[in-house]
């Protein structure tokens, strides 16, 4: 398996905006991708305009199949242009664990 750990650092006064699009991508990742199995928002305890996403694919090319849903470009519109700041973790998964 793969992930990606993203941080988002949202302009001032579009937290709204940017929750609004990542929580629906998210979910669609999810409901609507067989290589998507975890597609979590998080939001930083200290600041809340920066944002942090845990994503888990079965490999590289379905985090790559992803960047070509519907769901994906329909959120890249809304938040494109409001994320100050982007920076990318990428990980081999060794072991996941959940309930």
């Amino acid at each position: 398996m793969f992930c990606i750990f993203v941080k988002n650092e949202v302009k001032a006064g579009y937290r709204e905006q940017y929750l609004s699009a990542m929580k629906e991508n998210a979910k669609a990742s999810v409901l609507n991708e067989e290589g998507c199995y975890v597609f979590d928002v998080l939001e930083d305890q200290t600041n809340d305009h920066h944002f942090y996403i845990y994503e888990v694919y079965r490999d590289e090319q379905a985090l790559n199949e992803h960047k070509e849903t519907a769901h994906y470009a329909h959120s890249r519109k809304y938040v494109a242009d409001i994320v100050e700041h982007v920076s990318v973790i990428r990980c081999d998964v060794i072991e996941r664990n959940s309930k």
